[in-house]
């Protein structure tokens, strides 16, 4: 068991996603950043999708009361066992009453604290993801709170050595101003030529709303052509029919503040969606803090398939690292 001494800022229970009720209206929630998410289960020899804890800017302080296998990867957070600093992306060795504390965020926004034998909580639409927002997943559907006791399960699939870690280009770097690849559409033909164009040309900058449901981004207004309005979709000119969101979607409301869609977001709406995330990039986007910088960079399809190919190669080395 792991006790709850502190919870930090937002921490939750996640894991890959309440992945295929999307249609039913249900976000997949699931860790912001698959890549760290998948690194910390193979530090510590679980099945790469079991549930973890993933917190944001402040970790939590966990006391344990069972020896254990832990990994912590993500942001550089600095983790400290007793008080003395412990690496992060390395298996790492917990005996019981040992403490698990954090300083203060240097680079990217979350971390990901994996335990052999990942968390277990009760899975609800075949996930245990911590979705706040309708109370479900994780524990008790919410963030932790101090006092609460978390169990470890089975799912973990092989050994790992004590201080085996994933090696320095195989971890993500962090910056304060990103490149984010996006495919434009759905309704990227809304926009101005003009405004098309400053999309992808100016530096935008994260504001404080920006959490797992969506990031918003402070920059420029855009324009969007003039129209009639169809039938079904309201007056202001960045109103459209209903449609799906895609996880990663970018929709501009009155064309100020794009909105990036997230993890917790909502399915669909009647927002205009000039362009999507690739998923690759989700990664890094669930990394980035308020006030850093944002260009987005248009890729083709193939381009983004490619992308997402590559991650997937990376996992695979490290897979062949920690055997």
């Amino acid at each position: 068991m792991i006790k709850v001494r502190k919870p930090g800022l937002q921490t939750t229970v996640q894991d890959n996603g309440r992945n295929g009720y999307y249609e039913l209206g249900m976000p997949p929630s699931g860790a912001m950043d698959k890549y760290s998410f998948h690194s910390a289960n193979l530090l510590v020899g679980n099945d790469e999708n079991a549930a973890v804890l993933e917190a944001t800017y402040i970790g939590p302080e966990l006391e344990f009361q069972e020896d254990l296998l832990i990994a912590i990867t993500g942001g550089e957070l600095q983790p400290k066992i007793n008080g003395n600093p412990v690496d992060l992306w390395q298996a790492v060795s917990v005996k019981e009453g040992d403490i698990l504390t954090f300083d203060f965020i240097k680079q990217g926004a979350r971390i990901y604290i994996a335990f052999s034998g990942g968390i277990e909580v009760p899975e609800k639409m075949g996930s245990k993801s911590t979705y706040t927002l309708c109370g479900i997943g994780g524990l008790e559907g919410r963030a932790l709170k101090e006092g609460d006791v978390l169990h470890t399960g089975e799912m973990k699939i092989s050994d790992v050595k004590i201080g085996a870690s994933i090696p320095e280009e195989l971890r993500p770097t962090f910056s304060k101003h990103n490149e984010i690849r996006v495919v434009m559409g759905l309704c990227s033909y809304r926009l101005t030529e003009e405004s098309k164009e400053r999309f992808l040309s100016i530096d935008w900058t994260v504001t404080p709303d920006a959490n797992r449901v969506g990031y918003r981004f402070k920059g420029e207004a855009l324009d969007f052509i003039p129209r009639e309005q169809p039938f079904g979709a309201g007056g202001n000119p960045s109103n459209v029919t209903d449609l799906g969101y895609p996880i990663g979607s970018i929709q501009v409301p009155a064309g100020i503040e794009p909105i990036a869609l997230l993890h917790d977001a909502v399915t669909g709406g009647g927002y205009a969606t000039v362009a999507t995330i690739i998923s690759s990039d989700l990664n890094k986007m669930g990394q980035i803090k308020s006030n850093e910088k944002v260009r987005f960079v248009s890729v083709t399809l193939d381009e983004a398939i490619q992308a997402r190919k590559e991650v997937g190669e990376k996992i695979e080395k490290i897979k062949e690292i920690l055997k």
